[in-house]
């Protein structure tokens, strides 16, 4: 394609959009239907229709020693490590309320992911006191995944080899941006060399897939910083690449406001970044696997999107689908399938609920049998580029309807009820998805609640 059309393309799609790691998405989640005993009998169900297929656990590690100014994510920031033990001892303490739920003696784990914060904030010792606990009495699935996210300056050997020594094969590394001028506006420091040592301890210990954060769009970044950090990041080697669009939101993250927007590649500009970094990634013969994922040929991420494995939920992208998530520690979201649920937002809060052995959950929503035939929709475009429409379903005369500009500007294909994106598409995934979200399209109000496309 053209990069005059292209170019075309990519203003007209840059819009508010969300990135569909669930549907509903959060904000248009139904919180006044909701209600906790709801919830946990959802979990039930769903968990006796598939204990057999192992549960997945993301676990909320909220503390950072300082705060990242780009960042979205919901953090707690202090230098007092006497925060871990009592934090751990709540999260077990939760864990031990869904046990009671799930009403299984031993049970089956397929996955576990730390997200943050910053997990690496927390000593080897109170992680493996953590893991440990959650991992007693159970048992491990086949080819169980385990995975963390790491802050590659403050990631120690002793990290790396206690989580390993209990499973954990796979890190993600929070690189963001190599450009000196772009960490100090972001206050996020870490060199090439840290990054080198963090792969080099943990290729040695046998960890099998490394994955790199990237972002596009930061404060002074330029197509030279982007040029250097994929350069970079290509001499180290990763197996997987997460090439994200900063997401500028600071009704939400005040911490944003240390910069302005003048400060923002905007426009041609960012778009220049985008295509420079996707294309640099590409030749380098990392595969787009999803929205913002490559993933190199021999990668569990890239075989799960080849063999129709590949599945998305608020972890981001995995390779392998879980039909229960349980969420623990502050602000998680736990999914059952026919509902979701998230905990409270903050740690005072968290540790006096846990302490009244009551469930953290502040919010949630129970999908209706149109949600879950949209979720599936969803689901498909997002993670496999294809979606088959359900005959009979009152909906898809009215997606057809929104599709057509889609086809007009060859995002998607329709041939009769398949709808298959086109490789130009998948940089437009996000757009594509909003075809088939019903609640998105009964509103008008979406700039403040979701960040741009590109």
């Amino acid at each position: 394609m053209e990069t005059e059309t292209l170019n075309k393309l990519i203003n007209k799609y840059n819009v508010a959009a969300p990135r569909y790691t669930s549907y509903p998405t959060v904000p248009f989640w139904e919180n006044e239907l909701f209600n906790v005993n709801d919830w946990t009998e959802r979990v039930a169900l769903n968990f006796s229709k598939s204990k057999d297929q192992g549960i997945s656990i993301y676990v909320h590690l909220p503390y950072c020693e300082s705060l990242c100014t780009y960042c979205g994510c919901n953090t707690r920031i202090t230098k007092n490590h006497q925060v871990e033990d009592p934090y751990i001892t709540s999260l077990l303490k939760e864990w031990q309320m869904y046990k009671e739920i799930l009403k299984e003696e031993k049970l089956k784990i397929a996955e576990i992911h730390l997200g943050g914060g910053t997990p690496t904030f927390f000593t080897a010792e109170n992680l493996h006191r953590l893991i440990s606990g959650l991992l007693d009495g159970n048992e491990k699935t086949e080819g169980a995944s385990f995975s963390f996210e790491a802050h590659p300056a403050n990631t120690t050997y002793e990290h790396l080899k206690t989580l390993f020594d209990l499973g954990f094969k796979r890190l993600s590394l929070g690189i963001q941006d190599f450009d000196e001028r772009v960490q100090f506006i972001i206050n996020r420091h870490q060199t090439v060399d840290d990054v080198a040592r963090v792969m080099e301890d943990a290729r040695g210990l046998g960890y099998e897939s490394i994955n790199f954060d990237l972002i596009y769009g930061l404060p002074l970044q330029t197509a030279e910083s982007v040029r250097m950090t994929i350069e970079k990041s290509m001499e180290l080697n990763p197996d997987r690449i997460s090439f994200y669009s900063y997401a500028h939101v600071p009704w939400i993250k005040p911490g944003q406001r240390r910069f302005t927007e003048h400060d923002l590649p905007v426009g041609e500009e960012k778009l220049h970044l985008y295509k420079l970094g996707k294309q640099m990634i590409q030749d380098c013969g990392y595969k787009d696997v999803g929205m913002d994922h490559f993933a190199k040929t021999d990668d569990a991420l890239y075989l799960a999107s080849m063999d129709g494995t590949l599945h998305r939920n608020f972890m981001g992208y995995a390779d392998r689908y879980t039909p229960l998530l349980i969420g623990l520690g502050v602000s998680s979201i736990s999914d059952a399938w026919t509902a979701f649920a998230q905990n409270v937002k903050t740690v005072e809060e968290y540790h006096e609920l846990i302490g009244k052995g009551i469930l953290p959950v502040v919010k949630g929503h129970i999908l209706n049998d149109e949600d879950i035939v949209l979720r599936q929709y969803i689901l498909d475009m997002m993670c496999r580029g294809k979606v088959v429409l359900k005959e009979g379903f009152e909906l898809n005369e009215k997606i057809m309807d929104r599709l057509v500009p889609l086809i007009n500007d060859q995002l998607v294909e329709a041939n009769e009820n398949i709808i298959q994106i086109t490789e130009i598409g998948k940089s437009f995934l996000r757009n594509v998805c909003m075809a088939f979200d019903e609640r998105l399209q009964q509103t008008k109000e979406r700039e403040n609640l979701f960040s741009q496309a590109i």
